[in-house]
Formats: C-alpha cells, structure tokens, sequence
C-alpha cells in the first residue's frame, strides 16, 4: 500500500487517456490511506479547503501551490477568498482521477506539516 510520503516523493508524468483514469475504489482507497483529510466529490475531484489567518497568508500558500504546480505540470483549480482556498484536483486528459492528482496533493500535504 502507498503512503502519503512515497506519493509525494514521486512526479507528475504526462498521462492520456482512460486507461489512467483510477476507478472509484482505487481513488477512494489512496484518498483514504494517503490523504484522509481530502475528499473526492461526486464529480470525481479530489478537493481540500485550507484556512488562514491572514490574506498575505492565503497568498502565500496560493503562489507555493502555482510553483508546485508549474514544476510538476499538473494545475489545480483554485477558489481564493479572504483567509481560505479551496484546491480542487482532476485530470482533465483522462477524464477524471489520475495517480497525479494524488500525487499533487500528497506534495501539497507535505507542505503544510512543515
């Protein structure tokens, strides 16, 4: 079984097509076992809300999250507001869950806990 770790230890590769889409059970159990404080929402995204104290806070995590983003070639949606961020992860060339998505978030978790 993967941990959140050896996600984050791994990179993006450039996937498309359907026979990368994970199916339900293979999503929900790496969502489970690697990122339980993440949800998939029944449009087949992996999202997390993340709260802040501050706007320049916000901003902050939010440009973090474009660089990780940017190296990795794989871009979340982003809803900005004052003291929080919605990121919301799916892989569009394969019509919805990919090994990416877990992994972006796991890099994204690995950020927060330093």
């Amino acid at each position: 079984m993967t941990t959140a770790q050896e996600l984050a230890l791994e990179h993006c590769r450039p996937l498309r097509g359907n026979e990368h889409l994970l199916d339900p059970a293979q999503a929900s159990a790496l969502q489970k076992t690697c990122l339980p404080d993440w949800t998939i929402a029944e449009a087949g995204v992996l999202q997390k809300d993340f709260v802040f104290a501050s706007y320049a806070a916000t901003l902050l995590f939010v440009n973090t999250v474009a660089g990780l983003a940017e190296r990795e070639n794989h871009h979340p949606e982003l809803a900005v507001g004052y003291g929080r961020v919605k990121l919301s992860y799916s892989t569009h060339d394969v019509g919805g869950l990919s090994r990416n998505d877990f992994i972006c978030a796991a890099k994204i978790e690995a950020l927060t806990r330093i």
